[in-house]
């Protein structure tokens, strides 16, 4: 059976591909041979910018023709690398015999053995993973993110003056607005993103054992621990765990999908209110033509992005939270446990994508239904009752807290009559009861 969108077993690449497309240059097979591609021809021209005798003749302008391999690097190419390793049966050892293979053709032949020079498999999964995972995320994930903050903020001012009966507990409580309920959101999102870029994706380069042996063996006057920092820090733009094993630590690895768990949380969180207010008829949502809302009952529009959504960012917190427990552990100097893991980093992403695009296409179709809100403020008088005990409290009025106690804990609902009848009975200056008339649940918002 072909791969195809219909016969993809997991949704990333089958019913959700035109979502999920654009992450393929950076977590796809193909992707992780070129980043790994990368990571080689990078770390062969850095070789030859150090005083090592057999690399001095080398003419620098060969180097695009390197860099070449990776930027122009095409399906063809990777089915080729596929096909090494199908042979040698290590992914990485197929790179190396594909850039070695290309040094015959750049009159480099004589230096081929310095491609994978003294470096174990690690020094470039190490590089090559966090690499494209940091290039994902500052192209595509972190696009996406701040695009639905920005619909946030937007939202957040356009509704910034309706008012709104607040629930704590499920129960009727002090008005709020609504536009200040989705700043919550705005506020909780952006402390996320300012935590996110302080964390700096990290990188083992070391040798085998994180030592460098063999490069300190063949050549034991060069700084190796020197020349691995400006590799990695300055010319791939990561920063370099030092000392480690065979493997990079994860630590900072794990930090950050950590964040990408609580970004997903909050998301998560707001999915569910605006599912309730839609359930409370806050909301409406504008009707596609032809769309169908229930297979059996034609009236239904139901709020199917915020579900789909919240379920995304569920799968992609499951995954976040394994990545983040399971990579910073490896038994001794190295287990394999994580190179199966670290292969399904683009799989939380791709979900988290998926989760972007459905809350923005439904926030996108909500529609404020102001007469709902209207309602529920119209049937609360009795959440006024908190500003007239506290101004009470101000004039020093004897017990108000359970004189209001009192009047709203009846089985009897409370009105703007039965309110403006207590304050007419209160032995207040009119003025006060003049203020005191003057708070309804329509202006009791705070500010």
């Amino acid at each position: 059976m072909a791969l195809t969108e219909l016969t993809a077993i997991s949704p990333v690449d089958g019913r959700y591909r035109s979502h999920t497309a654009p992450l393929a240059p950076y977590f796809s097979e193909e992707a992780l041979i070129r980043y790994r591609i990368r990571v080689e021809v990078e770390y062969f021209i850095s070789l030859c910018e150090l005083p090592l005798p057999q690399l001095k003749d080398i003419n620098p302008d060969v180097f695009p023709k390197l860099r070449g391999l990776y930027e122009n690097f095409s399906s063809e190419n990777a089915q080729e690398v596929k096909d090494t390793e199908r042979v040698t049966n290590h992914d990485v050892k197929a790179v190396e015999y594909f850039i070695k293979a290309r040094f015959d053709g750049f009159g480099l032949e004589k230096y081929k053995e310095f491609v994978h020079f003294g470096l174990t498999s690690q020094d470039i999964n190490n590089t090559a993973i966090p690499l494209s995972l940091k290039e994902a995320c500052l192209d595509q994930y972190c696009t996406l993110l701040l695009e639905l903050v920005r619909k946030l903020e937007e939202l957040a001012n356009e509704w910034s003056e309706i008012p709104m009966l607040a629930r704590t507990h499920g129960q009727p409580a002090s008005p709020t607005r609504l536009g200040k309920e989705i700043e919550v959101f705005v506020e909780r999102l952006n402390e996320q993103i300012r935590q996110l870029k302080l964390i700096a994706l990290p990188a083992k380069f070391g040798g085998a054992t994180g030592n460098f042996n063999a490069h300190h063996v063949a050549y034991p006057d060069i700084d190796w621990n020197n020349f691995a920092d400006h590799f990695v820090n300055q010319n791939l733009g990561l920063k370099r765990s030092s000392p480690t094993t065979q493997v990079e630590h994860y630590d900072n690895i794990a930090a950050y999908f950590d964040v990408l768990r609580r970004i997903n949380t909050i998301l998560i969180d707001l999915c569910r209110d605006f599912w309730t207010y839609v359930s409370m008829e806050y909301f409406s949502q504008r009707i596609k033509e032809g769309e169908v809302g229930s297979s059996a009952m034609p009236h239904k529009v139901n709020p199917i992005d915020f579900e789909n959504a919240e379920g995304n960012f569920g799968m992609a917190n499951a995954i976040y939270g394994h990545l983040s427990e399971k990579l910073p552990i490896s038994r001794l100097q190295r287990d394999l446990t994580d190179s199966t893991v670290l292969r399904n980093i683009g799989v939380p992403i791709s979900h988290s994508h998926i989760g972007f695009k459905s809350l923005l296409k439904g926030l996108n179709k909500v529609l404020v239904n102001k007469s709902a809100f209207e309602r529920d403020l119209e049937n609360n008088w009795a959440v006024v009752a908190e500003a007239i005990q506290t101004i009470l409290r101000r004039e020093g009025y004897p017990n108000p807290y359970e004189a209001l106690k009192a009047l709203t804990r009846t089985n009897e609902k409370i009105t703007e009559g039965s309110i403006k009848a207590f304050i007419d009975e209160l032995d207040v200056d009119d003025s006060i009861k003049n203020e005191l008339r003057a708070i309804t649940p329509y202006n009791y918002t705070g500010i």
